[in-house]
């Protein structure tokens, strides 16, 4: 079973740094966002992707969002934002609106599901926002289930769907559930709504 480490709000950096230590070296990782429990993986590296495909069944057409911890880390990822992205960072950023960019060249196609397009998000979560900022890097944001499963709003159910297939569970308590991510298309001429969620645009 999964490692399972509760977060200690007054003092976080010793879960976050186990944490590091596992996603560094290309480890899985359950944590809480701002709507359900995600499962992680450092974006960047290729063979941690393809295990989270593997643990959740998810098939390859389906891409997979990237959680950062501030509107700076955008332009490692996007290959261009437009004003109209921008300006619906400003409005509704730290929150649960993700934001579909063209892709820069460096981004795993399995990532964009070979579509070019990348989804991006600054979650709501202060804790997550601040785990993001100590690992220095972004973390894919799926839900921590299997693919058509119930998304986990805690650790119990995380562990239950997950526990033997990943190697670290954070429990930062209960998430907020209810509706995941608006979903929005910025990648184009115009802004189109890809999914209804949290956000209503």
């Amino acid at each position: 079973m999964a490692e399972l480490i509760k977060v200690d709000n007054v003092d976080p950096q010793p879960a976050f740094a186990r944490c590091r230590q596992i996603v560094s070296r290309g480890g899985v990782v359950v944590y809480p966002t701002d709507t359900f429990y995600g499962l992680g993986v450092d974006p960047g590296n290729a063979a941690a992707v393809q295990r989270l495909f593997e643990i959740k069944g998810r098939a390859l057409d389906q891409p997979i969002l990237i959680l950062l911890p501030d509107v700076l880390e955008v332009k490692r990822w996007a290959e261009e934002v437009s004003p109209e992205a921008e300006e619906l960072m400003r409005k509704f950023w730290p929150g649960p609106l993700t934001l579909v960019f063209k892709a820069k060249k460096h981004v795993f196609p399995l990532l964009t599901a070979g579509k070019g397009t990348i989804g991006l998000r600054v979650p709501g979560n202060a804790l997550t926002r601040q785990l993001l900022a100590f690992l220095g890097t972004g973390l894919t944001g799926t839900s921590a289930n299997r693919t058509g499963g119930e998304s986990a709003r805690n650790v119990r159910e995380a562990s239950e769907a997950l526990g033997s297939l990943v190697d670290l569970i954070l429990d930062g308590g209960c998430a907020a559930g209810g509706k995941p991510s608006t979903v929005a298309d910025v990648s184009g001429g115009r802004t189109r709504i890809l999914r209804e969620g949290a956000i209503v645009l």
